[in-house]
């Protein structure tokens, strides 16, 4: 059995989305100790920015037309999927950066879909199942006084479930600037509850994809 993991923070250390999807990895390896984790870590490691672009224009081109950042770009792509199509379930852990999606997933996803394996209304991966761990800084539920600002989680949604087939379960922890912006000192007790509540939440995705892979090798 293979979990792919991805990791988009820009962070070695203190990443509160790593933390996050560290839960929900130890509780997949807990029940699949001798099962591969395959990471990539975009945060640190980033798709380079032509990536995308020159992908896109090899596509109308025969191989042997195409240039060599056109070849790069595409064998880049086909890497990607590879990883993808060799796992079994999925973990992706992506911060929200300035109310919206973070670039490095989004320059991902962008070189991913070029890949013919994987473009809109592909069923390489349909079925599989996926969790998707991501922080925010503040607080943007319901009732918050900055409701709708996160401009990322649906369109994770979108990509990884409705075009990619993806069996998802999503855990948010937010205000996780609480203890680093004393502007934010007086939600600090909701901070600690809503943390508590997503390791709790991220617990349980992580029995989700355990379970899942449990019942596909029964």
């Amino acid at each position: 059995m293979v979990l792919f993991r991805l990791d988009a923070s820009i962070r070695n250390e203190g990443s509160f989305s790593r933390a996050l999807g560290d839960v929900v990895e130890t509780e997949w390896v807990a029940a699949h100790p001798a099962a591969t984790v395959l990471r990539r870590h975009i945060g640190v490691d980033p798709v380079p920015a032509t990536a995308w672009g020159a992908a896109v224009s090899a596509g109308g081109l025969a191989p042997d037309e195409r240039s060599a950042d056109q070849r790069a770009a595409v064998d880049l792509a086909s890497g990607f999927v590879d990883e993808l199509v060799e796992a079994d379930a999925y973990l992706f852990a992506v911060p929200l950066y300035n109310f919206g999606v973070s670039q490095h997933f989004k320059s991902w996803v962008d070189l991913v879909v070029t890949d013919p394996r994987m473009q809109p209304g592909s069923t390489t991966l349909k079925g599989r199942p996926a969790v998707l761990a991501t922080v925010q800084g503040g607080n943007y539920r319901a009732g918050a006084p900055r409701e709708g600002w996160d401009h990322a989680t649906g369109w994770m949604r979108r990509i990884l479930d409705d075009v990619w087939g993806l069996d998802l379960r999503v855990v948010t922890r937010e205000f996780t600037l609480v203890g680093q912006n004393p502007a934010m000192d007086q939600f600090t007790d909701a901070a600690a509850e809503i943390g508590r509540a997503a390791h709790e939440e991220a617990l349980a995705h992580g029995r989700f994809l355990s379970d899942a892979l449990t019942q596909q090798a029964a």
